[in-house]
Order: structure tokens, then sequence, then C-alpha cells
């Protein structure tokens, strides 16, 4: 029998730095998130960016938590729910983090009957630190508790017609009325060491301005050239000039080279050349979340304002829209044929 697992990337229980602090320890401790030796990763988590962080972090999510709890859990609780009668398998829903687990989400489809796993990640663009970290885990998991389960995985979705035709809808619904001088495309950044360590060529990403246009097998596995390629394809869907939108990364820790060029300084420098009214969409999710409901519909409005700004709009997730759980759950359907 087959079935489905959804996953998305997690949430704390409550917006308290009780529950925050047990969850960013287990999302920085993922060596796949922080990929260095365990005791340096270990000092760098818990003893330095544990001290301060879940407070901090606390903070932010009190701002954006709804009466039903997480949004982003929420939101995904709701896309699972309007996928399921639209498809003939069970489709349960994990987190990456938090209490919400894959072995969770495993044991509910196993004591339906299922054999058969579709590992969905809820990530448009490939990367080790949302989409390799699931697929390890989940394997990990079947391994030890699920030996008779086989799994299949679904791909980075990032350049299908459908998830694409979807994106572009989106954000056109919501630019219409909307007389912004420019876009932006802002990706979660990650360090410029993933890129080169998700290279299966170990040769071609050098992140040198040409690498994701030249074609190569890497960009299979290439989170930066799957940004830009988000991207050329929503643009060219809605037609929309060159000179009228740019791509940025955000979220980033310090010490490291992460993907460049910065959302948030990118933004404020904006006002200044004359950008007065700014759309921001955020495609390397599909559910919003602190990073996209804190840090840019809250915190980079602020900051755009407090920089000459006029208008600012953050564009919603795709979220539970009913187009995309229709996408959703014809690619299910095409997989349990």
């Amino acid at each position: 029998m087959k079935g489905v697992l959804l996953v998305n990337l997690g949430s704390p229980e409550s917006p308290t730095p009780k529950d925050v602090k047990p969850y960013l320890d287990e999302f920085l401790m993922d060596k796949f998130v922080i990929d260095v030796p365990f005791l340096l990763r270990a000092f760098l988590v818990r003893g330095l960016i544990l001290r301060k962080r879940p407070e901090e972090s606390a903070h932010a999510y009190a701002k954006i938590w709804w009466d039903e709890g997480s949004p982003l859990v929420v939101l995904s609780e709701r896309m699972q729910k309007k996928v399921q009668p639209l498809v003939t398998v069970p489709v349960a829903l994990s987190m990456r983090y938090g209490t919400m687990t894959i072995e969770k989400g495993l044991q509910e489809l196993h004591d339906k009957g299922v054999t058969e796993v579709l590992l969905f990640p809820l990530y448009p663009q490939y990367a080790m630190a949302s989409t390799l970290t699931i697929l390890v885990k989940a394997e990990e998991i079947r391994k030890k508790k699920f030996p008779q389960m086989t799994f299949t995985d679904v791909p980075a979705f990032y350049n299908k017609p459908d998830y694409i035709q979807n994106l572009a809808d989106s954000m056109k619904k919501h630019l219409e009325g909307f007389d912004y001088d420019h876009l932006v495309f802002s990706y979660h950044g990650i360090p410029e060491r993933h890129i080169r360590k998700t290279d299966i060529t170990k040769s071609h990403c050098k992140i040198d301005g040409s690498c994701c246009n030249t074609p190569s097998p890497a960009h299979d596995f290439c989170y930066r050239h799957q940004c830009y390629e988000t991207t050329r394809l929503v643009i060219e869907k809605l037609g929309i000039p060159k000179d009228k939108y740019s791509l940025t990364f955000q979220s980033r820790l310090a010490g490291d080279k992460w993907l460049e060029p910065y959302t948030d300084i990118e933004i404020n420098k904006m006002p200044a050349k004359g950008i007065k009214k700014l759309a921001v969409v955020t495609p390397a999710f599909v559910s919003d979340c602190l990073e996209t409901l804190e840090e840019i519909a809250m915190r980079a409005k602020e900051e755009f304002e407090e920089n000459g700004g006029e208008d600012f709009m953050a564009i919603p997730c795709l979220n539970d829209g009913d187009d995309w759980c229709q996408t959703v759950s014809n690619w299910i359907n095409d997989w349990a044929k």
C-alpha cells in the first residue's frame, strides 16, 4: 500500500524561551545545518548561540503566533487536510524539527498499512540544510523502525511548470492594484560552502556569476542555481522587465560567507535609489513562517519605511491555496497510479 509523508521545517511548541531553546538546539545541532565537527558545533550552538538566541527568537515568534498555534504548522496542516480528499492514498504530515517528528508521521502511515512512502520535502529548491537533512533523517528512522518500508522522494520542484504557474498566479493576484517600483525575490540564505559541498561534479560551482547559467549536472542539487531559475521562469511568465526586479538572500549567521546579495542590506538601500513602493516575495518557502512573517513582513517593512520607503507589500507564500493543493495532489496521484 502506498502513502505520502509531507515534511516541513517545524516550530517550537510555543513562543516562549523554554520551548524555543530545545527547538533551536535540535535545529542548529543538525550536522547539515551547521556543518562543522560535532565538538565545534556544540561549542558554537550550546556555548554561544543558545545563551541569547532563545529569548530573541521567542520574542519574534510571539509577534507572529496565531491563536491556533505556529503559522507554519497551522498552514501545513490546512494544506494536508485539503490535499487528502483529492488523492487516493493516505497523506501524513511531519516536521523535521520539533514534536511533529518524521517518526510519528511514518508510524501513522505504518498503522494504516502503508509500505511504499512518497517522501515529500516541502521545499521548492534543493539544499543540504533543508531537503537532504529530511531524506537522511527519514532513512535513519526507516532502517531502525520500519525496515519493511520503501521510499521514493520528490525531487526539488523549483522549475516544474505547474508550480511556476501557481507561484506566478499567486503573485499576480496579490500585486493587483499595487503599483510597485520594484519586486524583490528573497530566498533563504545558506553558506557558500554548502553550494560547493552539494556540487556532484566537485568542480562546477564557483559562485562566480556564470556557473549558475552554464548547463551542468550540478544544477540538480545547486540551491543557488535553482533560486535563479525559479525567478527567471516566474519573471518570464509575468513579463516583468529586468530593471524592475532583483534576487537576494535573507537570514544568515555571522562568521561565514553566505550567499549574496543580502536582503536586508539591499532593501534598506532602495529608498535612496528612488524605490518607494516595494514588493517582496519569498519563494524558498511554500508556507508562511517566522522568516516571511516576522523577518520580511514586519522587520524589513519597518526598516524600509525608516529609510524613506512609502509602501511595502510582503506577498504571502502559496500556503493552502486551492491551486497549489491541487498541484500537490496531482503529483501524488501521478506517483500513486
